[in-house]
Parts: C-alpha cells; structure tokens; sequence
C-alpha cells in the first residue's frame, strides 16, 4: 500500500522522522520521532495545508511517495481521546499517541484525520524493528498552489 507526504524537498528521502521528534506532532511529543503520512495525495495537501503559515511555505517541496505493509494497526475513533480534533493539539493527544509509538504495536499505525474524520494518516514509526517494511518509492517536485492559502 501507497502513503503520501509533502515536505521540504531536502527531507523528502528521510524516514527517520527527525522533525517530529524535534518539534513534537499532533500524535507525538517532542523527543519521539514520527513520520506523519496520508492515505492520499489530496488528503497529505490538505495536512500540510492546516499545518503550515503561508509565509513559511518552501519553494523546494517535494511529494513523497512511501510503501507501507498491510499489516498496521488501525484505531477507530472511538478509541481517541475525547478531544482529539482540538486545535491546536492538546497534550493527552500527543501522549497517546507516544505512548502508541512506543508500545512498537506496529511498524504503522492507521488514525483518522483531524481535517477529514472520514479519511485516515499513517504514523509511521521510525523506532519499530519492522521498520525496513516502510520504504520511499517515489519522489517528484511539488509546486504549491498558494491560492489554497488564500480561500
């Protein structure tokens, strides 16, 4: 199966999850590495869309195309916190889904989105033993639309 990720393009080859373990993520504290994937091309814009102030919009963006196993854990959402979809995300968010991370219950953990409830992200774990199962198979220059930003 097919994830998808916008990011820096000088980024766009890193698995590591490095700028969520520095900066923390809706579903991970600072210090826990993490890498944030959608289910689709559109539904990764939109994620970058709401998460990024139009004035720090890169010119090098790159679309990253990652293979994933079928084999991931999948939470619904009734299993998330009560206030999972606040803006910006509260702590026991970011707890939840550490502690997730570092259960290792799987190299990839399926979880709604906060944007579209109905679709889903990708918590990728950098720090899982399988996590030779995640791999990038595609990257391609990504031009934004900043008319998006201005709606």
């Amino acid at each position: 199966m097919y994830v998808y990720r916008i990011v820096k393009s000088k980024y766009a080859a890193d698995l590591s999850g490095e700028g969520a373990r520095l900066f923390g993520g809706r579903w991970n504290d600072k210090g826990t590495p993490c890498l944030y994937a959608s289910e689709s091309r559109s539904l990764a814009l939109l994620e970058y869309t709401v998460n990024v102030n139009v004035d720090d919009i890169p010119r090098a963006l790159s679309l990253t195309t990652i293979e994933i196993p079928d084999n991931f854990h999948e939470l619904t959402i009734p299993e998330l916190p009560g206030n999972w979809r606040l803006a910006p995300a509260p702590a026991n968010t970011t707890h939840f889904g550490t502690a997730l991370l570092k259960s290792m219950i799987a190299p990839v953990i399926k979880i709604p989105s906060v944007v579209i409830p109905e679709e889903f992200n990708y918590l990728l774990n950098p720090l899982h033993p399988d996590k030779n199962l995640f791999r990038v198979v595609g990257i391609q220059d990504f031009i934004y639309d900043l008319r998006i930003k201005s709606i």
